[in-house]
């Protein structure tokens, strides 16, 4: 049995075709990548404004543009497991997109994703404003290519 609460393997509609749509919840951005439809790789898109019901808004376009089968919820849930308020805040949000969305909507371990991102940005160069305006999409990629790489 596997130790990760949300494991990839019983996502409805992870194993079938179609673009992975990712988001990283801050608390004034929301990161998102997407995946090539083969479900190979993850592509940073770009950021949107938290703010009901304008996020859900951009969102929901966004999954409508870019033909996205499957969303998936960065859940920032603790070392130990457990779930802290931004981990019922991620669950509250990926069901208010579920009753706005026509795709199946699955929260997706995301412990350390933001801790990657800096990191990786960091050992790039990138610094001060410029890292803030972009990490939370290069979080968002780091958990899509985490997703994908554990669903294929």
């Amino acid at each position: 049995m596997s130790d990760d609460p949300h494991p990839t393997e019983a996502v409805e509609g992870a194993s079938s075709s179609g673009s992975v749509l990712a988001l990283d919840l801050g608390s004034a951005r929301i990161g998102v990548a997407v995946s090539d439809p083969e479900r190979r790789v993850a592509i940073p898109v770009g950021t949107v404004r938290t703010g009901a019901p304008q996020d859900l808004k951009a969102i929901a376009a966004l999954v409508r543009d870019h033909a996205v089968a499957l969303v998936v919820v960065g859940d920032p849930v603790n070392l130990s497991g457990a779930s802290g308020d931004s981990s019922r805040h991620a669950a509250a949000f990926a069901e208010a997109l579920r009753s706005v969305l026509d795709v199946p909507v699955h929260l997706f371990d995301e412990r350390l994703t933001t801790v990657e991102a800096e990191r990786r940005l960091s050992a790039a160069g990138i610094r001060g404003r410029r890292r803030r305006k972009v990490v939370d999409q290069v979080a968002a990629t780091v958990i899509l290519q985490s997703f994908l790489d554990r669903a294929g």
